[in-house]
Order: structure tokens, then sequence, then C-alpha cells
């Protein structure tokens, strides 16, 4: 292989010193323009054409011949720029272009599209491109099926019931989710944390830590949860741990609460207590350490509180679960500053 090679480089040396002695220098000028051109051409994958090089290069191969036009061409076929002159002459006589082709859909359908398609999970491609066209866009519903399905949702979901998370948010006034988290202390002793998050205000309320939570534990936690506890609750989210234990159930059954076991390996269905933890972790606990069950009530009790009276939140319009709203802009009010939690947490506020 490498011998043929070499002789195949010799064979082109030859030939070019053949064309510089016998004085054509045209013919060696035309050899280096068509090796350039396939130097150029090893580069690019697809070479794109305009309707004016399609034209140049047409009427140049027929003023060549067929027979040389094998030799001219390098970038595209012989068959290819035949065909582009056929459509040159049939657009002189004719004087009509061929189809465009499919136009692009609007941008905007497509936004308005997926967005119908995020906001009403229930609606089918035919509900959504009913509602584009009273609007006042013109589309076909095929269309609105080939954005949803190119987006990877389901052109015509399951309308068997609502999904998970929309149950969440229209019922998220009446739902209390609970879960439990864990900490080692200095002596290597595991505490095990119980509290309850309200989904529609987001307030945590920190039902008791022990070394050993026990089902009987756990449900006369939730009877002293209950007996605070003044808003009305329709439903209480936990995951299928043992601790929750049936009584657990029963005593929130006995005040008309249907308790909703999460599925297994599902940290997302229970997900405001998820996010709960991992927040009372990268603010508090995961900045300090832990010696006894004393210091984590006492840190837990402060915590708490700034959580639900003063921490901001976005989905509550950076108000705080408690409900105070944004203080306006005073100049004239000095930004004091306030320690919670052994100094781990700062608070600001206005000055008296």
């Amino acid at each position: 292989m490498i011998g043929l090679l070499a002789w195949f480089v010799r064979l082109i040396a030859a030939r070019l010193v053949l064309l510089v002695l016998s004085g054509d220098r045209r013919d060696a000028e035309i050899l280096a323009l068509r090796h350039q051109v396939l130097v150029l051409q090893r580069q690019i994958k697809r070479t794109r054409f305009n309707n004016t090089d399609r034209a140049i290069l047409a009427v140049l191969a027929e003023s060549v011949g067929r027979a040389r036009i094998s030799r001219v061409l390098l970038i595209v076929k012989p068959a290819t720029v035949i065909g582009w002159h056929r459509r040159l002459v049939a657009r002189h006589w004719t004087h009509q272009s061929s189809p465009p082709g499919r136009p692009w859909t609007r941008a905007e359908i497509r936004r308005l599209v997926l967005r119908f398609g995020v906001e009403n999970p229930n609606w089918g491609y035919r509900r959504i491109h009913g509602e584009i066209c009273r609007l006042g866009y013109s589309v076909a519903a095929s269309t609105v099926w080939n954005i949803l399905h190119a987006a990877g949702r389901d052109p015509t979901p399951d309308r068997t019931g609502p999904s998970w998370s929309h149950f969440i948010r229209s019922q998220a006034k009446g739902i209390v989710a609970t879960d439990f988290f864990c900490v080692d202390t200095v002596t290597l002793q595991r505490l095990y944390v119980l509290f309850f998050i309200e989904l529609d205000t987001r307030r945590v309320h920190l039902a008791g830590i022990t070394t050993n939570p026990t089902g009987a534990w756990t449900t006369q936690a939730a009877r002293n949860f209950l007996m605070d506890y003044e808003r009305p609750v329709r439903f209480v989210i936990h995951d299928g741990a043992g601790q929750y234990s049936p009584a657990f159930d029963e005593v929130f059954r006995a005040v008309g609460v249907d308790p909703i076991t999460t599925p297994p390996r599902a940290p997302k269905a229970n997900a405001f207590a998820e996010r709960w933890v991992r927040s009372v972790r990268h603010e508090l606990l995961d900045r300090t350490l832990v010696w006894n069950q004393r210091q984590l009530r006492r840190l837990l009790a402060e915590y708490v509180a700034h959580f639900n009276e003063h921490r901001p939140h976005r989905s509550l319009d950076q108000a705080p679960p408690g409900g105070s709203t944004v203080t306006e802009i005073d100049a004239r009010r000095r930004v004091t500053q306030r320690t919670v939690c052994d100094g781990l947490i700062n608070e600001y506020q206005h000055a008296a």
C-alpha cells in the first residue's frame, strides 16, 4: 500500500514537471486550481449553492459539453448540474418558480401551544388547537400535534385524573406534609426530628425530637400537633416509613383528615417537606456542631421562628409564611441587624 502511494505521488510530480517544461502554463494553472478545489472539498461536508451559483455552473457546463463535464466539475455530480440546467430552461419558458414548500410555524404560535399544554395538562392537541383558533391564529391541528410531540409532551394526554403536582397545587390550602430528618451530635448520638409544614403558607411546626422514633411516639406527636393546630386540614402527606403506623393515620382520620402515603423512593412526592429539610441543613445544621438534644431543640426553635416570621419566600412574593409584607423604603430610618441561632443567621429591619 505504501509503495503504491509513493508511485502515485511520483507520477503526479512527473506530470507537473512535464507541464512546466512543455511551456503550457495554462494546464499547470488549471491543475493547481483543481487540486485546491479537492483540498477544500475534503474539509466541507456539504456545499451550499444559491440560485446564482446554480445558473452559472449550469451554463458553463453546457458550454464545456457533456463529454468533458465530469472532468471539469469536482464539487457536484454532473447529473446535478444537468438537473439545474433543466430547471433553468423550464423557468425561462414558464416564468414560474417551483413551490416554496411548507412555511415555518410562527414562534408566537409555538410558545402559545407549549404554554397551553403546560397550564392545562388535561387538554389534548385538539382542545389546544381550538383555543389557538379562537384567538385568531390560523394553524392546522396537525401542526399543534407536531409542536407538542417535538417538545416531548403527549399530544393526547390521559384524562383519567389530574397529575400529582396539579393535585397538590389545587388542594394546597388544606394539605399538611410531615417528615423526619436526623442529626448526629458530637458524641455520635443520632437524634430524629419530626416536623409538619403547611403547603399553602410554608409555615413549619416542630413536632418533637427523639432518639427512638417508634410508631407510638409518632402517634402521640400527631395528637399533640392536632391539639394546637387551628386551621382546617383535608389531607396529610407522609412517606411509607414504619414510624407512620396505622394508629398515626387513625389519629387524623378521627378528625376528618385523609392520610396520603407517597410512593416508595419518590421524594418529589413530598417535595415541600424535602425542600425545608434542605433549607434547615444548609442555613443552620451544616454550619454548627450539635452537642445534645437540648441544644438542638433550642436552635431549631429559633430557626423555625426565623423561618416563619422573617425569612422571605419567592413563592410568597418575598414575604415570610407569617404573612407580613415588605416594608416601604424610608431613608431616614437606619437598618439594624439582629442575630439568631447563636449568630449563624442575620435578620435586618428598620430601627424604631
